[in-house]
């Protein structure tokens, strides 16, 4: 995997201040090159100084980008992280092996999870969910340690399907309706000695939207449709006091950055600066939460009454709710 040095410097200042869930292990995709080149700059800046962060503040970035690619980004299928910059973590893995997973939760968010074998190619899962909670990262009560640290099975009815690195991943799904916030992790993995009989059926994605969603969501992971995945021995039910697996979440389709309007962005953290270090134009006006400076950006500066623009680091800068105007 290849960073620039700025990238790098930009993570080490960023990646402890906004962040709210990634994997940990195993190592899951990491923004590189490729994702720069298909989703921008100020987005590859935005993920290089904080990976941990979710879809919705991608897409609050790229609205405003001239280079943002949206069908080669594929922002919702692992945040638009790439296999081609990711090819030194594929994992290898044999039908039927337990394989242990951490998640780390910066900053919990009521809502739904998966852990899904996702077909890179059309971002639909294979088979049913490896393993899901329909209450996640609560924020009434403390995090079980399930949800944090447990273990999957890989399915033994792959067939080929998972054969080629970058055909499929392992993705980590969890989508918040309260703050209207969806955070995606992948490893790339390959199955090696797969069993016989034909792989499972990809379930395709339902045009529908979470019911708690009190306005239009763009949050878009592949999901189980009753009629296409079987339900196999390998779907872990997870039991604790806050998640209950009774069925896989269901989530909305895919919407192009035009469309998003995340309501929130939570879990912020105010800088003491003030200013941002921009190059943009001072005229317009940037929305509640919007990126409104930082270098290469070109965009407005002057945020709406009643927000500030803070910094985050040296390449976003962001309109906080404040008293001060800038």
């Amino acid at each position: 995997m290849k960073y620039t040095t700025t990238a790098l410097a930009v993570a080490g200042m960023a990646a402890t201040v906004r962040g709210h869930g990634f994997l940990s292990s195993p190592k899951a995709r990491m923004p590189g090159t490729t994702f720069q080149a298909a989703c921008g700059q100020q987005v590859y800046y935005n993920q290089a100084g904080d990976n941990y962060g979710n879809i919705q503040g991608e897409l609050q970035v790229a609205k405003t980008q001239t280079d943002y690619k949206a069908a080669e980004c594929d922002v919702w299928l692992c945040k638009g992280f790439k296999y081609e910059d990711n090819k030194d973590l594929v994992q290898t893995y044999t039908p039927g092996q337990k394989v242990p997973i951490t998640f780390d939760i910066r900053a919990p968010h009521t809502g739904t999870a998966n852990v899904s074998i996702v077909d890179t190619t059309t971002n639909t899962i294979i088979g049913a969910p490896l393993i899901s909670w329909d209450v996640y990262a609560s924020t009434a009560s403390s995090i079980p340690a399930n949800e944090t640290s447990f273990d999957i099975t890989i399915p033994e009815d792959l067939g080929s399907k998972c054969s080629t690195a970058g055909a499929c991943v392992i993705q980590h799904w969890w989508d918040s309706r309260e703050v209207d916030q969806t955070y995606e992790s992948c490893i790339d993995f390959t199955v090696s000695g797969s069993g016989s009989g034909a792989a499972p059926a990809s379930s395709k994605a339902a045009s529908s939207k979470p019911a708690s969603s009190a306005v239009a969501s763009s949050s878009a992971a592949p999901v189980v449709s009753s009629s296409a995945a079987p339900v196999t021995t390998n779907v872990a039910k997870v039991t604790s006091s806050s998640s209950v697996v009774a069925k896989a979440p269901v989530t909305s389709t895919k919407a192009a950055a035009s469309s998003v309007k995340p309501t929130t962005m939570a879990t912020v953290v105010k800088s003491s600066s003030a200013a941002p270090a921009s190059s943009g134009s001072a005229s317009g006006t940037v929305a509640a939460y919007g990126q409104c400076g930082g270098k290469s950006y070109t965009g407005a500066t002057q945020c709406a009454s009643g927000y500030t623009c803070k910094v985050q680091n040296d390449y976003y800068s962001q309109c906080i709710a404040g008293s001060a105007k800038v």
